[in-house]
């Protein structure tokens, strides 16, 4: 979370309540040196006297990879999922996951279909390229380095669950503008099984405040590609 994000919170914490699985707990991480818009948000929604939500904050503006990454070095759970403060989980996302992690418990990641949630309200489809079931280790890579031109992702890296101590092994969400979910959900592919869930899991949330949108628009070079074959 960061300020920018606070009014989408009650949203966010609100797809969390909602959740079918009711065993979760939310380790909030608000990146930036001012915290006090993030803790308004959660105050007004009683996310803040939930115990099931643990609050911390960064004291810097030190981006995406390094608060996720900060927040995993609180996570005790064997698996995890991610929830940007911008976007919601679907209200049978997190039962959905787990049981596939369950079932398959040689996969490393498990992950569904992505709908983005436009700002009137109404939720965008995407069809994906893949087949529901156990992805094979490079799978998700394979399929991502298949059109050079353009880099389409098979599925959204956003609504991953992920087995801790794979995230762990990798090192985290990589150190890539823009692409610090798409390098992680890349490295994961190489390394073990996934598993796709034929069911709707997240709402991505579009919107002109959105990071994503402000780094394709950058004028970054960087001095070498950010994709490696």
């Amino acid at each position: 979370m960061h300020a920018a994000y606070a009014p989408f919170v009650p949203a966010a914490y609100a797809s969390l309540r909602a959740q079918t699985y009711p065993r979760w707990r939310w380790l909030v991480q608000i990146d930036g040196v001012n915290d006090t818009a993030v803790r308004t948000a959660l105050a007004v929604t009683g996310a803040l006297t939930d115990e099931r939500v643990q609050v911390e904050s960064n004291r810097a503006m030190a981006g995406p990879a390094v608060t996720r990454n900060i927040a995993l070095a609180r996570a005790e759970a064997p698996l995890l999922q991610n929830l940007d403060a911008d976007d919601q989980l679907e209200p049978n996302a997190l039962e959905l996951l787990v049981a596939a992690m369950r079932r398959h418990p040689e996969a490393g990641y498990a992950v569904g279909h992505a709908r983005d949630l436009l700002p009137d309200g109404t939720l965008r489809e995407h069809p994906l390229p893949l087949s529901p079931g156990i992805q094979r280790r490079g799978a998700l890579s394979d399929e991502w380095l298949s059109d050079p031109e353009h880099y389409r992702l098979p599925v959204h890296p956003a609504g991953a669950m992920w087995r801790r101590p794979l995230v762990v092994e990798l090192g985290g969400w990589t150190a890539l503008l823009g692409m610090e979910d798409t390098g992680l959900l890349m490295a994961a592919s190489a390394a073990a099984e996934g598993v796709l869930v034929d069911a709707p899991i997240l709402r991505y949330r579009k919107h002109p405040r959105q990071r994503s949108l402000r780094t394709g628009r950058s004028k970054f070079a960087g001095g070498g590609g950010r994709i490696f074959r």
